[in-house]
């Protein structure tokens, strides 16, 4: 596999990009998150979300990258949360003080319990599904906005009742391949519609390296009585090693084909074009199949994701219709 497109590829429909970064550990590493930060920006994603771990000072680092995109950027900001090590308390805190900030959109999962935990289920914390997570996302919205009531032109003395405010986007994550504790497709399924019950509106997915393997599980999904959009995660891969990390992680088998062509390749431009060219070719596929957007994890970097949409003839669509929106604003 090449990875290269032919000249003047045609551009695509516009559609829904995001992308998920995570904070920066070192100062050096947060001036160049800005860069990258504004760098995508620029091709207008619909938002784009930020990674937090367990202890305070990630959640702190989270929340100012959060409000950078918030203060220097027209892009809708995402926060992760997770249940892990939180008690009602804690994380009802947490969701006030990012909707405090500003932030209106969450990414609810569950998340994993600390390595060698003598058991996993205690050190989850008071909240043990990511679907009680979403609930008490809304739970906390409608506690720091109570109903409102309004006049009705007209009618003097009568009053209705306001709509009250809910936050922009709770999504939630999907296992196309299956997630490692799950029992079975069914299972997954089932995980995502409760997810969906509890108040989720978008489900993003985990890393998969195959195009059926997402269309596939949409479509079960859908079977299932799943609704709400399901966006492909997708991360362009351009280093043997990171590929080898990923599949430790996640649990889901490395494509045997890339895993081999960027071994044997001893050329880092040429290792960054066939890890662009396998994300670009995964992109195309799922959004052939009807996927409603991309979400790609960028690994703090902008320049593979950017170049996955120029390969697709998305960047120039989304960096025109960014202008265009900025020009409206202003």
């Amino acid at each position: 596999m090449t990875g290269t497109e032919p000249d003047g590829v045609a551009a695509r429909p516009r559609v829904p990009i995001s992308f998920e970064l995570f904070p920066p550990r070192t100062d050096a590493a947060a001036i160049a998150l800005g860069r990258t930060i504004d760098r995508l920006a620029e091709v207008d994603p619909a938002f784009i979300s930020v990674t937090f771990g367990a202890g305070g000072s990630s959640r702190d680092r989270s929340l100012t990258v959060l409000r950078y995109m918030l203060e220097h950027t027209s892009v809708e900001p995402m926060a992760h949360l997770t249940c892990v090590g939180s008690s009602h308390a804690e994380a009802n805190r947490l969701v006030r003080e990012f909707l405090d900030a500003g932030i209106t959109s969450f990414l609810a999962l569950r998340g994993d319990p600390p390595a060698g935990a003598a058991d996993a289920e205690d050190a989850i914390g008071d909240l043990h599904s990511a679907a009680e997570l979403v609930q008490l996302i809304h739970r906390v919205q409608e506690e720091r906005e109570p109903f409102g009531q309004s006049r009705i032109p007209g009618m003097p003395g009568v009053t209705a009742i306001r709509e009250r405010p809910r936050p922009e986007r709770v999504a939630v994550a999907a296992f196309p391949t299956g997630h490692p504790r799950s029992r079975g497709s069914n299972q997954d399924v089932d995980v995502l519609l409760a997810k969906e019950v509890a108040g989720a509106n978008l489900a993003i997915t985990q890393l998969f390296w195959h195009a059926d393997d997402y269309l596939a599980f949409v479509q079960r999904a859908r079977a299932g009585g799943v609704t709400i959009p399901i966006l492909p995660g997708i991360m362009p891969v351009t280093t043997p090693a990171r590929l080898a990390r990923l599949e430790q992680l996640t649990g889901v088998p490395a494509p045997a084909a890339l895993a081999i062509d960027l071994e044997i390749e001893p050329d880092a431009d040429a290792q960054f074009e066939l890890g662009v060219g396998y994300a670009a070719d995964l992109a195309a596929g799922v959004l052939d199949g009807g996927a409603p957007g991309l979400h790609l994890y960028t690994f703090n970097r902008h320049e593979a994701v950017l170049a996955v949409l120029d390969r697709l003839g998305l960047a120039t669509a989304h960096a025109h219709a960014g202008t265009e929106r900025n020009t409206r604003e202003r």
